[in-house]
């Protein structure tokens, strides 16, 4: 399936899931993401640790996790696929979040976004990944539940880029088992910060790869990568524009659910985000000096081919010229009546005045 077909299809989704809320009241609890081919279950994963304990479990139901609600230790909730919506209305009710909270987690097409309610913080993300098979960005919904004793994280499916987290709270390193909640909420949102860097190095190698494409062979195809990749830079500005927002209403909140230590790593992140929104836009005038250097080499290639033919045809007119004179048909003309007359006298001619003129044209640089 090409590029263009699938972003046809993703689009003509999002217009039939935000068609199923047409006519709901507020809170309601419905699934506008794309539903999987083959259905997917929904998968669990609680780490319950404090400096000294940790424990860490694969759940059969939600349910599991309800009893972890009122524990001191901090623990962390991860929900792999928001589908069932009975499930998100359950974890809801249990964990008392607010109705709108619960609509936003399944609604797919939320841009990043805090809010602080009664004793927990909502905020969600757009995770991206580079797919290497279709060589396109995926982007996906997190939500994430902030409270003093537990966080919750909703993904849309599973795979993540915390792979490097877990280690640190199962092994102890550094400082996650060390300080409480607010950090956990900051490591996973600067990891998915971090990852955006990844991406954008492939851009840059993309970027080389079409540069030298483009000085070579200026085809067809190389400008369709050239829109692409123009359009993948454009949605990456659409997803992280408003994380700026989040990182910066999250470090300056008075809720005592972050704190300071934790609010000068998000100052970090901040300025992840500004240096990220930087890179995109330098990248983005590069694609648009590329689009520059493409329409110049088409017309640098339409005014050669217009030389040569006007080269071709300026040969041509004192030729014609001279085959006219010679066409008419007049009985009275004296080279008629010689016998070298063609060979000698009118191809003699003819080659002379076209030798000539292109000797004048190769010394003042024409050709």
């Amino acid at each position: 399936m090409s590029k263009k077909k699938r972003r046809t299809l993703s689009h003509l989704r999002l217009l039939r899931g935000q068609r199923k809320k047409a006519g709901m009241p507020p809170g309601s609890v419905v699934y506008t993401g794309e539903q999987p081919a083959v259905p997917q279950p929904t998968l669990f994963m609680l780490m319950d640790y404090d400096e000294a304990v940790f424990e860490e479990r694969m759940l059969i139901n939600i349910e599991q996790a309800f009893d972890f609600k009122m524990k001191s230790t901090a623990t962390w909730i991860n929900i792999d696929g928001i589908q069932d919506e009975s499930l998100i209305s359950k974890v809801g009710k249990h964990f008392e979040l607010h109705p709108l909270v619960q609509e936003d987690i399944v609604d797919t097409n939320q841009r990043a976004k805090m809010e602080e309610y009664d004793g927990y913080m909502y905020m969600v993300l757009r995770a991206l990944q580079y797919n290497y098979e279709t060589h396109e960005v995926e982007s996906e919904q997190f939500s994430l539940i902030l409270a003093k004793n537990y966080i919750i994280t909703f993904q849309e499916r599973p795979g993540d880029v915390f792979d490097q987290i877990r280690p640190r709270l199962r092994g102890n390193k550094g400082r996650a088992r060390r300080l409480g909640c607010d950090y956990l909420a900051y490591s996973l949102i600067d990891a998915i910060v971090d990852h955006y860097f990844v991406i954008l190095d492939v851009f840059s190698e993309r970027l080389e790869a079409l540069e030298d494409q483009l000085l070579n062979n200026p085809s067809h195809q190389v400008l369709t990568r050239i829109h692409e990749l123009k359009r993948e830079l454009t949605l990456m500005r659409k997803n992280i524009w408003p994380l700026r927002e989040l990182v910066n209403a999250m470090q300056r909140t008075h809720s005592p659910l972050v704190s300071e230590p934790t609010r000068l790593y998000l100052r970090d992140v901040y300025d992840h985000t500004i240096h990220i929104m930087d890179t995109i836009e330098s990248l983005r005038d590069v694609v648009s000096g590329m689009l520059e250097i493409y329409l110049s080499s088409l017309s640098n290639r339409m005014n050669a081919v217009m030389k040569v033919l006007a080269v071709i045809a300026t040969i041509f007119m004192p030729l014609s010229f001279i085959t006219g004179v010679y066409g008419m048909n007049f009985h009275n003309m004296p080279e008629m009546s010689v016998g070298w007359t063609y060979p000698w006298g009118f191809w003699a001619v003819i080659l002379t005045v076209a030798l000539t003129m292109l000797i004048i044209f190769r010394k003042n640089k024409w050709l």
